[in-house]
Parts: structure tokens; sequence; C-alpha cells
């Protein structure tokens, strides 16, 4: 008996929202990154992007938990000498919401051109409105990502 590996055609992409809003941002992204990949379906290969487009919206209301809002840090380098620019994942957040979501995923997807091709499949929004209300996106719910009401 072979390993079964599914054909470019065979593999089936569905889209996905997510409501980011009073999710933990670390949770959130695992969750997403694994619908990315693929591994939630039964068809999953390591070497093959068989994963789902999804969208997430209300990234600026994504919530932190502890003091990593001011404790845990951004860095970013502009690859000259002395180059290297620091600011706290709060602030970070509070700019660009959208790109802060994506860095989180992006650190659990592979580092190569197959991460790189499953990123393309995900898209962000700072509001809850989205342009692709054609492809039929279904809503997806990540129940242990909320947030604790303190």
């Amino acid at each position: 008996m072979s390993t079964y590996t599914p054909k470019a055609s065979e593999i089936e992409r569905a889209w996905h929202v997510v409501d980011a809003e009073g999710l933990i941002l670390g949770r959130l992204a695992t969750e997403v990154a694994s619908v990315l990949r693929g591994k939630h379906k039964p068809t999953f290969t390591p070497h093959l992007d068989t994963g789902d487009h999804v969208i997430i919206i209300n990234a600026d209301k994504v919530v932190l938990t502890g003091a990593k809002a001011e404790d845990k840090k951004v860095y970013d380098h502009s690859g000259f000498p002395g180059g290297l620019r620091t600011r706290s994942y709060g602030d970070f957040l509070a700019d660009k919401p959208e790109e802060a979501v994506r860095r989180t995923i992006s650190g659990m997807i592979p580092k190569n051109r197959l991460g790189r091709q499953m990123l393309t499949k995900l898209k962000v929004y700072r509001g809850s409105e989205h342009p692709h209300e054609a492809q039929a996106p279904q809503t997806m719910t990540i129940e242990h990502a909320r947030a604790r009401k303190a």
C-alpha cells in the first residue's frame, strides 16, 4: 500500500472569516496558522500547500494578556550598522494592527517558499468590513482564544 498524496487538482480550498474582537493574539495565531497550512484536513501533506484562505476582521480589537503590551518588544533592522529599531508590542499593535497579526501568524508558518505561498492566503483587516463577500466565506469560531473578563 502506498502513501496517498493529493494532486493539485484535488485540493479544495475554503474561505474562513475570523472575528478577532476580544481574542488573545497568540491563541488566534495558532489556530489560523493551522488552517493556513491545512492541518485540519485529512489530506494534509507537509510538502504541499493544502490549506484554506483565512480573512481576519477587527484586528485592532485583538488582546494581549499580562504585561506583554509593555514587556514584549518588536525588533526591526534596517540592514545597516546600528540600524536596530525596538518598540513595545502594544505600540506596534496600536499603530499597525494588521501587520502585528500578520507577523505573529507568519512566525508560526514554515520559513521557506511554501510558507510564503501559505501567507498569501491570509487577509487581515482593521475593521469589520472586507472585500471578499463574493467568495462566500464561512465563519470560523475560536472559543478557547477568548480573553477572560477581569
